[in-house]
Formats: structure tokens, C-alpha cells, sequence
């Protein structure tokens, strides 16, 4: 029959269950979800007594706890752990690392470290096989000794998973505080529906884990559907029924040549250049770079085609404009303004980001909406550089310039010229333009036609003068009016000059053309032909 044993039972045959095995292990494989193949497995503790059956964790554990007991348990957990290591390693059958449980009571035993290490070193255990685990609730109360404990594990060269995250009253403390390597998340936030608020607080914590460089392992995953989700917020290993119970070794050991095995990989590669703690530290240089001797920045995540800003800076800020608040910016989708075509160069321009491993610019249109100004469209020169990226996500970091006001006074100068052109054209008048910075003249379509000039003249108007477009007696005064063009010293000139070797006069003009600050950019040149005294209409 099963009956739970009693507190003075369980201590009675305590040493005896040690000694012949009523005290064993069970696995539990823990699998990438995405390639089914295993990376590890956790060692669990379990207690079945020949008279009475099966004594569950939460009876048992407690009273070795408090019976000063525990350490001496999970010491021969981890020489089983080490002892069946050795013989899979004998039989040329690979292992999977193995996670043994370290509880607070074993972290507050002086020189449990050193007793581990030393049963490694007596089975000639390769570290890398041996995971330790230590609880959240494990550092409550005790921060400043977890933490050398797992700086000891750290220099033997263990890797630290923290179980059960999420389960306790401090979790982000502990993250931030504790230098483990992998988190093994608490399901009991999806118990219930799949999603609402417990799905977006495990969204959070993992997406905070990839910037940390920490896997995250879900633990107790029993449905797909579970898994599936786990997946599609960026958690790809499971520990759960889905995939199996805890087996004994004989079971676990056929998993292990039956099923294919692969590394536990980092959440997130940074490159070299970058050290993410410091990147993200508000105190570090990197981050009094980021916020005031660079210009508008901004870094954000790629995924499946998904956009997620992640911090901008103050200038970033101005550059978007519109009296747009931070935490608005960084809320809301990079992509929703930008039509299909712009959505499409943007996304180029991330894979060339990629491909290359170097700066990539691109320039594109959005419609930026702010509960303050409304709605506006701005144009955003990008330089964009990949610094980080997992086997599905990638982190950028983009320099942006808003370029609105220039791209809007290019495009009204195009179309006023396009029109003045076809103007031209149609009402028989020759017509050019003048680059006051280069002294390129590119002439209409009756110029090239009708005069034999090129597309393009470049130091105007010597060319032009050379070639006797303008006669000799008229150089001089044209020079000196392209002079004060230049100059700026006036904003239109006009007057009748005899063109061409034949001389037939003309009636030339030009209007200048000023950039924002007030500079000559262009001058526009006309040439009416004058007959009888007057312009030929």
C-alpha cells in the first residue's frame, strides 16, 4: 500500500535508503524544441520505500532540510550523476550535460563546492557534462553569498542554471544581481489560457534574457501548444511531459544513443566591439556616448520580418520630431508608417546589413503619427549596422538623419523645373540650368537639338564662349554676369545679346535659385529669340 511516511519514519530509514537505493535518480531530458534533439538533462531525486511506495519531493525534501540532512542526499545525487557519466563515457555512448540540484542549505555549507568538485575529479568527469542548479529562492536573504558560491562554481568551470525563475518575489533582482548562464522558466505563468497577461510577462523575461546573453530553458512544458507558444516568443528549449518523464538511466541512457544531441548555444552574439552589460548600464561610458556625442541613434530587433525598438536616445527623439515622447517612440511599430515600397527598402537594407557584417544607408518615407501634432509624413536617412543576432533574431544599431525639409525642396525643384522645361519647349525657348557649385550647364532638349551643346557643360560658360555660342565682344559681360550670380549679389539678370556665329540677338535671362541658408544653388537660364525689335512670342 502507499501511505506517505512519517517525519520520525523518514529519518528512522534515512541512511539505510541511502545505502540500498531507496533514494534514486530519474532524467529528464531537456530538448530544442525547434530540432527535437536533446541538450541536456536534469538529474531529480526521488524516494520510494519497499513497505509504503512512493514518498513525493514535497513530503521528504522538506524534512531533510530541516534535519540537516539535504546536503547529504544531494552529495549522493551527484555521485550517482558522476558515476553514471562514467560508465556512458566507458561505453563510447555520448552524454547530454546533466543538472544537479543545489539547494540554499547546500550553498550556506561551507566547503560544499569543494566536496562536488572532488567526486568529479574522482570519476575523471569532463566539467562540461555538469550543470549546477541553484533555486531563486535560494538567494533571498543571502545575495552576497550566493554570489561567491557561484563565482566558485564559475572558476572550477561549472555552468549555473537558475530553477524555478519567476516562481518567487524578486525575480528581476536576482537577474540582475546573479551571474547565472541559464534560466529555467517556471510554466506555472502559463497555467490556463496560453497568452494574456502571464504570456506577456514570460514574453518579457525572456526577451530580457536574450540581451543578457542567457538561454532560457522552459520547464514543466506538457502540451504543444505550450511548446509552440514558448517558441514563437524566442524560447526554443523545453524541459517537460511533452517530450518525456524523468526515466530512470537504463531508459535514459537508449534516449541518448536513440536521439540526436547539440550544445546549448548563447541567446544572444554580440560583436566583439561591444560588451552588452556596459551597453546597457545607464552609468557606462557606452551609454554616455549613446546619449550625448553621437546623433540621433536608436537600437532595435529584427525578426521574422518584425521590427522592435529597444532604446533610443534624446536626439533620435528630435530627429522623428512631431513632440513625440520617448516611451512613445519606443512603443510603437518601426514599420506601420512606412508604405510597401519603403517597408520593402528598409528590409533590404537590414539584409545587406547582414550579408556584409558593415554599415549599409538607405533612405525611406514614413507617417508619423503624435497625439500632440497629429499625423506627417517625414523622409529618414538611415546608417544601420548589425551588433548582434541569435539564429533568428537580429539587434541593430541605426544613426538617423531627418532629411524632410531637403527631400520636399528637391522634389518642388524637380517639378518646377519639369514644368519650366516643358514650358519651354513649347513655346520655342531655349532653356538651361546652371550647378553654381560645379559650373555644370545642362541644357534643354531644343539646346542639344537645335545648337549642337551636350548634355553636359562643365566649367560654364568658357565652353560656350570657346565654341562662339556667345561672340567675343560679349564674353566679358557675360562672364561678369555669371559672376554676380555666383556671388549672390543679385537674384535675376536679363538683357539682349546677338547668339551664335550669325549673331541673331536674343533676349536672355536668369533667375537664381538659393538654398535654405541663403546660398546661390542654381541659376535658370532662358534665351527668347528677338525679332524686329521685339521677343518672338
Amino acid at each position: 500500500m502507499n501511505r506517505a511516511l512519517t517525519e520520525k519514519e523518514l529519518l528512522d530509514c534515512f541512511d539505510e535508503s541511502l545505502k540500498n537505493g531507496s533514494i534514486y535518480i530519474l532524467y529528464q531530458p531537456k530538448i530544442n524544441h525547434s530540432t527535437g534533439r536533446m541538450i541536456g538533462a536534469e538529474a531529480l531525486m526521488r524516494w520510494s520505500s519497499p513497505e509504503f511506495g512512493m514518498q513525493y519531493p514535497s513530503d521528504f525534501i522538506p524534512v531533510l532540510e530541516k534535519n540537516d540532512l539535504i546536503y547529504r542526499a544531494d552529495l549522493a545525487v551527484f555521485d550517482n550523476v558522476c558515476s553514471f557519466l562514467r560508465e556512458c563515457l566507458d561505453s563510447g555512448i555520448k552524454p547530454v550535460p546533466i543538472s544537479v540540484n543545489m539547494s540554499r542549505y547546500d550553498i550556506y555549507r561551507k566547503n560544499y563546492v569543494e566536496e562536488i568538485e572532488k567526486l568529479r575529479l574522482k570519476y575523471n568527469i569532463p566539467v562540461k557534462y555538469l550543470h549546477v542548479e541553484v533555486t531563486e529562492t535560494s538567494a533571498i536573504g543571502g545575495m552576497e553569498l550566493v554570489s561567491g558560491v557561484l563565482k566558485q562554481l564559475h572558476e572550477y568551470g561549472y555552468i549555473v542554471e537558475m530553477d524555478d525563475f519567476g516562481s518567487g518575489y524578486s525575480s528581476l533582482n536576482v537577474l540582475k544581481d546573479l551571474a547565472v548562464d541559464v534560466i529555467k522558466l517556471d510554466m506555472r505563468f502559463l497555467s490556463g489560457n496560453i497568452g494574456g497577461r502571464g504570456g506577456t510577462i514570460i514574453s518579457a523575461i525572456v526577451q530580457m534574457a536574450k540581451w543578457l546573453g542567457t538561454p532560457v530553458i522552459a520547464e514543466g512544458v506538457e502540451t504543444m501548444e505550450q511548446a509552440d507558444y514558448m517558441k514563437s516568443i524566442g524560447c526554443k528549449y523545453v524541459q517537460g511531459y511533452l517530450y518525456s518523464k524523468p526515466v530512470p538511466k537504463e531508459e535514459f541512457c537508449s534516449k541518448l544513443q536513440m536521439v540526436d544531441h547539440e550544445p546549448l548555444t548563447p541567446a544572444l552574439d554580440l560583436i566583439r566591439e561591444m560588451d552588452a552589460g556596459r551597453f546597457w548600464d545607464p552609468r557606462s561610458m557606452e551609454t554616455l556616448i549613446f546619449n550625448n556625442f553621437v546623433g540621433g541613434a536608436v537600437i532595435f530587433s529584427y525578426q521574422n520580418g518584425k521590427a522592435e525598438i529597444l532604446r533610443v536616445n534624446k536626439k533620435y527623439v528630435r530627429e522623428i520630431g512631431m513632440n513625440m515622447m520617448e516611451q512613445e517612440i519606443i512603443n510603437s511599430d518601426p514599420f506601420s508608417g512606412m508604405d510597401e515600397n519603403n517597408h520593402k527598402i528598409f528590409t533590404e537594407t537590414l539584409e545587406r546589413a547582414i550579408s556584409s557584417n558593415d554599415e549599409e544607408s538607405c533612405e525611406t518615407w514614413r507617417t508619423v503619427c503624435s497625439k500632440i501634432c497629429g499625423e506627417d509624413k517625414i523622409c529618414i536617412r538611415s546608417y544601420i549596422r548589425m551588433i548582434g543576432k541569435t539564429e533568428t533574431q537580429y539587434l541593430f544599431y541605426a544613426m538617423v538623419h531627418n532629411i524632410t525639409a531637403e527631400k520636399r525642396r528637391y522634389d518642388e525643384l524637380f517639378e518646377s523645373e519639369r514644368r519650366f522645361r516643358f514650358s519651354s519647349e513649347q513655346a520655342n525657348v531655349y532653356a538651361w540650368e546652371v550647378d553654381i557649385a560645379t559650373k555644370d550647364m545642362r541644357p534643354c532638349f531644343r539646346c542639344m537639338r537645335d545648337l549642337n551643346v551636350p548634355p553636359v557643360v562643365h566649367n560654364y560658360p568658357e565652353p560656350m564662349i570657346e565654341n562662339g555660342l556667345f561672340p567675343p565682344d560679349y564674353a566679358d559681360m557675360y562672364r561678369e554676369w555669371m559672376r554676380k550670380l555666383e556671388s549672390g549679389e543679385v537674384d535675376s539678370l536679363d538683357g539682349i545679346i546677338p547668339l551664335t556665329i550669325g549673331r541673331i540677338p536674343f533676349h536672355v535671362r536668369f533667375t537664381l535659385e538659393r538654398d535654405e541658408n541663403g546660398e546661390p544653388l542654381k541659376a535658370y537660364g532662358s534665351a527668347t529669340l528677338v525679332v524686329d525689335g521685339e521677343e518672338n512670342k
